[in-house]
């Protein structure tokens, strides 16, 4: 890749966000791994081995986002079968309503027949003694058959649908307590591992949670030089569809914002809850976690990836990012993070996804 093009994209991502992954123009790819600082020196002799308490950190965060996953979509599949429960309520109500006034018709035709002596229609019409009533009689009397097997026959059914609408709610009401339990308990995981975490940071003193944070860049920078030096980004040139740009506009507008684990904004967000509102914003609505998306979404290849396109991360598809050009994506890190754009190949890539047609990029 040309020296140049690497600088003009260096300086974009610095102008863009001053606080990023990426280091200063003209150092941001040539030096990843920077000394350490006279003040980490101390403490790393003292035997704190800050490079393998990055790892733990990035292993407990990881196992968040994951469970995070778990918490979203249990919590996507709680507010689905909510709504069907409700909506059986309803039918159920509707039909108890029609079951009633349907009893009423039949109690009314039943009196009927109690007003005239008990006798059932055609004993009438044998009595008669006029040929002409007993000629029109029949004609009542088949009309009468007829009024009184519809009545029966739409009692049947709705009682039929009534208890098939208990039995649906009652099955829709298991699965919900189900997806309760399964929110819970991912609820608990991600506490326990984010508690790890902090407990495990917490203790490092001032210098030493400097040097940590200087470590975690000197990662991410190793992994974006990487990918930027295999030459990859001299084959992105995608440009972004109408939606891409609304989508990439209202991501790029959450910057600075915290990360919260299962929020989708306004104030804070998870990394697929900015995702996935950023392409509500644009008028299209895709899966609520990271893995959804990888699945449900239209694979594209990395070369052919544009901005408002997603990054899917790592082997489990436990985080994901938006592209928005210039080898720069933003995403919604972690906790203890805030919003922020970063290299695109900082993290393990496990693919690209695209929520909006091709038609309309230019």
């Amino acid at each position: 890749m040309g020296t140049g093009k690497r600088g003009l994209i260096a300086t974009a991502l610095a102008v863009v966000c001053a606080v990023t992954v990426l280091a200063a123009p003209g150092t941001a790819f040539a030096n990843p791994t920077p000394s350490p600082t006279p003040s980490a020196g101390p403490a790393l002799a003292a035997g704190k081995d800050l490079e393998a308490v990055r790892q733990k950190l990035d292993k407990l965060y990881r196992a968040a986002g994951r469970a995070t996953d778990e918490y979203n979509a249990a919590e996507e599949k709680a507010d689905k079968q909510s709504a069907e429960v409700v909506e059986l309520a309803k039918k159920i109500v509707k039909g108890q309503e029609k079951l009633r006034k349907l009893k009423d018709r039949a109690g009314a035709a039943a009196a009927a027949q109690y007003r005239g002596g008990g006798l059932p229609p055609e004993a009438h019409l044998v009595l008669s003694d006029d040929p002409q009533d007993f000629l029109d009689g029949a004609g009542r009397v088949r009309e009468g058959h007829h009024a009184t097997k519809g009545l029966l026959g739409e009692l049947t059914r709705t009682q039929e649908d009534l208890e098939q609408y208990a039995k649906d709610a009652s099955a829709q009401w298991k699965k919900l307590e189900a997806g309760r339990k399964a929110k819970a308990a991912a609820q608990k995981k991600i506490e326990k591992q984010i508690a790890q975490a902090e407990k495990l940071e917490s203790a490092l003193q001032k210098e030493e949670q400097e040097r940590l944070a200087e470590l975690e860049k000197e990662a991410a920078n190793k992994a974006q030089t990487a990918w930027l030096d295999s030459g990859i980004l001299d084959e992105i040139d995608g440009k972004a569809s109408e939606q891409g740009k609304m989508a990439v506009q209202y991501a790029t507008a959450q910057i600075g914002k915290p990360y919260q684990w299962g929020a989708e904004g306004p104030k804070t967000y998870d990394c697929s809850g900015l995702t996935s509102q950023a392409w509500i914003s644009a008028g299209r609505g895709i899966p609520r976690t990271s893995q959804e998306q990888w699945k449900r979404l239209r694979h594209i290849a990395v070369q052919d990836m544009r901005p408002g396109d997603l990054i899917i991360y790592f082997g489990d598809a436990s985080h994901v990012a938006m592209y928005i050009g210039d080898g720069a994506m933003v995403h919604a890190p972690r906790p203890g993070r805030t919003v922020t754009i970063a290299g695109a190949g900082s993290m393990p890539i496990l693919g690209v996804v695209r929520p909006d047609p091709d038609t309309g990029a230019n």
